[in-house]
């Protein structure tokens, strides 16, 4: 299998991008998360996972690993294909599905468009335990108080700022009581 890809970005779009490897265009299919956290650079790694179906073989790319075992979790439930997961990706980070796993937060992952009420079930209980064992960046996010700080976030990115330097402003502000426009603020003063 192809575990990553190292070479230049050719071409870069929303839910797909194109690596040039040793002469080789490699077609990535990617969520908008790793979209927005690439960035511009022209030399890039991505980590992937190829998808063998009887009519294709697709390559999807992530920005960083815990992307892809996140990805890896969706796919193994029942009725989440890796298109579908793609799509909780593009609307969620991995640390906010397992945030909503982990507080069994059933209408956060059925607001994702196609996931319905028994989907969102099955993927709490197939994932919750799987959860825990997972390395994220922020070393609470399971702390009820970060949900402030996954919307801050959000915002910033689309706000246009870098999904790295947003988050490394966020976490120099702290957690504390701050609410989300707080946090925006402060974020702002650093970036």
């Amino acid at each position: 299998m192809i575990g990553q890809l190292k070479g230049r970005l050719i071409e870069k779009n929303p839910t797909d991008l194109v690596i040039d490897c040793g002469g080789v265009g490699y077609e990535v299919k990617i969520s908008l998360n790793t979209f927005t956290s690439l960035g511009s650079e022209e030399n890039i790694r991505i980590y992937t996972k190829l998808v063998v179906r009887e009519d294709a073989q697709i390559l999807f790319g992530f920005a960083d690993i815990v992307e892809r075992e996140m990805f890896n979790h969706l796919v193994s439930v029942s009725g989440i294909g890796p298109n579908t997961a793609m799509l909780m990706l593009s609307s969620l980070l991995p640390e906010e599905i397992a945030l909503a796993i982990q507080s069994e937060d059933v209408i956060t992952i059925q607001g994702i468009k196609g996931i319905g009420g028994k989907t969102a079930q099955r993927v709490i209980v197939d994932l919750k335990d799987k959860m825990t064992k997972m390395a994220f960046s922020n070393e609470n996010i399971f702390n009820s108080n970060n949900t402030n700080q996954f919307d801050a976030l959000n915002a910033l990115v689309s706000l246009g700022f870098d999904k790295k330097s947003a988050d490394k402003a966020i976490n120099k502000i702290g957690s504390g009581e701050d609410s989300v426009e707080q946090l925006i603020k402060k974020a702002l003063k650093i970036l």
